[in-house]
């Protein structure tokens, strides 16, 4: 008879520690979410500014208010990263960087260019 193994009965997910690869394949998920959650704010708000003048100063009034410009410095970070990681996903499709050393050295090369990006938008948002 096969002895049953054991397994954990809590799986506590901050105690794993994913390598640098999976952390920014979990971005790229994240952040693809958040770009879908975001698509149909940015239609209404688009919308509303091509309507009338009207509705674009009012466009304007929603975009300078604070929860509007957090929003807004989430999806900055969203598809900053979310393009780095998809063109990170694509060269290695075409093994292009598909050894470990390089495919870590990339992982790490998206994360911190996304923060970079993202640092220099919201930047841009807030000022």
């Amino acid at each position: 008879m096969i002895a049953k193994q054991k397994r954990p009965k809590f799986l506590n997910l901050f105690a794993i520690h994913l390598p640098v690869a999976g952390v920014t394949s979990f971005a790229h998920r994240v952040s693809g979410a958040l770009l879908v959650l975001g698509i149909p704010g940015l239609i209404y708000l688009f919308g509303l500014s091509v309507r009338d003048f009207k509705g674009y100063t009012e466009t304007l009034a929603i975009l300078d208010s604070i929860p509007a410009k957090l929003v807004c410095t989430v999806l900055a970070w969203s598809i900053a990263h979310h393009i780095l990681a998809g063109i990170r996903f694509l060269l290695m499709d075409i093994a292009v960087g598909d050894n470990l050393k390089a495919a870590k050295a990339s992982a790490w090369t998206v994360n911190v260019a996304g923060v970079v990006l993202f640092l220099l938008i919201a930047y841009r948002i807030w000022s």
